[in-house]
């Protein structure tokens, strides 16, 4: 489960969706705060990434925790934006794994304020 979360997040680093839809079930299930309502399977999943990723900056994510639950795991991450040195992200997944890939992604963000 760590190595998979680390190989998932090294595939958002590099923005390679082909790479990404390889970790996702072709039928799978993905949500975000731009896409609350969801998008379902390998096409609308692939073409979200391509716009999402021509839009942003370098973004350099980074595993900080990851708990097991049953069917899947909940990872908490943070992100790097472009040159900054601070994280200005701090993430969490809901995954729900269907076999060996993901069948379901629920993404939960929050924005990091400057360092006290």
């Amino acid at each position: 489960m760590e190595d998979f979360n680390n190989r998932w997040l090294a595939a958002w680093t590099a923005k390679d969706v082909e790479a990404l839809l390889g970790f996702y079930a072709p039928d799978t299930w993905y949500f975000d705060q731009q896409v609350p309502q969801g998008l379902h399977g390998h096409a609308a999943l692939g073409a979200y990434l391509r716009g999402l990723f021509s839009a942003t900056p370098p973004m350099r994510y980074e595993a900080e925790a990851l708990w097991p639950i049953a069917g899947g795991f909940c990872g908490r991450w943070y992100c790097t934006i472009g040159d900054a040195t601070a994280p200005a992200l701090r993430g969490f997944d809901l995954v729900l794994m269907d076999g060996e890939r993901i069948g379901r992604n629920e993404v939960y963000v929050h924005t990091l304020g400057p360092a006290a």
